[in-house]
């Protein structure tokens, strides 16, 4: 009688859940030179392959971070992780720095959530949290969060645009509405549009550091996880989150 087949999932093994993670960019044929990699060495090693090993690689191919750059980045990530928990706007399924030599969060966004107002705010605060945690924690910040147009800054600045051109949000003409295509080229040209854009990127920010303030212990703990391991699932984020004393807002 034919052995029956079983396959493991990410879901069903953290160790396997935290690979796949370490694994983010890499091409099939990547993975499947690194095994042939790890599988020789352990051999010559006369001993078994184990989780470790294939993790140990991953991190080992990936851009080294000083110890400075990699404690900030791991705050970045981990202000855009929690405001995401705490306000409620989306899953964190990930959270990692050094791979791809940045840092990222990887959500999944409330299906949900009806989009108001209300929500439209907590998202900008949300793509402001990882520079407003910078601040927070080392009074400045580097020049990450901006500079291209897939930047925190630049998403924060179209929703807020956005919000004032074309969602009805606006307390100045709501029913006008204003394309796409040119609304955020219309910022270096109507004056009071960029002062109201620039009011709601003001409250959004303020929103972010309020939750963050309250969080600053739980900040501080993960991001210092993260800095160590290199990679977080949402699940161990949130668990922390929980045990922390911190009172959400």
């Amino acid at each position: 009688m034919p052995e029956a087949s079983h396959t493991i999932t990410p879901e069903q093994h953290p160790d396997l859940r935290r690979l796949a993670l370490l694994a983010t960019g890499s091409t099939g044929a990547d993975i499947e030179r690194l095994v042939r990699d790890v599988r020789r060495k352990t051999r010559r090693q006369q001993r078994s392959l184990t989780w470790g090993d294939l993790e140990h690689a991953l991190l080992a191919g990936q851009m080294k971070l000083s110890e400075n750059v990699r404690w900030r980045t791991a705050v970045h990530e981990v202000g855009h992780a929690i405001a995401f928990c705490d306000m409620g706007i989306a899953e964190v399924i990930a959270a990692s720095i050094g791979i791809g030599g940045m840092g990222q969060v990887v959500s999944r966004q409330g299906q949900h959530l009806p989009q108001t107002q209300d929500w439209l705010m907590r998202s900008i605060a949300c793509m402001l949290a990882g520079r407003t945690a910078e601040l927070l924690i080392f009074g400045d910040t580097v020049a990450g969060a901006g500079g291209y147009d897939d930047s925190d800054l630049a998403k924060a600045t179209e929703h807020a645009v956005a919000a004032e051109t074309r969602l009805g949000f606006s307390d100045h003409q709501p029913l006008l509405y204003r394309s796409v295509a040119g609304s955020i080229n219309e910022l270096s040209l109507d004056r009071q549009l960029a002062d109201r854009v620039n009011s709601r990127l003001i409250e959004a920010e303020a929103m972010a550091r309020s939750l963050l303030e309250d969080r600053r212990d739980a900040l501080i703990a993960i991001a210092t996880r993260l800095k160590d391991v290199g990679v977080m699932t949402g699940e161990e984020i949130t668990r922390l989150l929980i045990a922390s004393p911190d009172p959400p807002t």
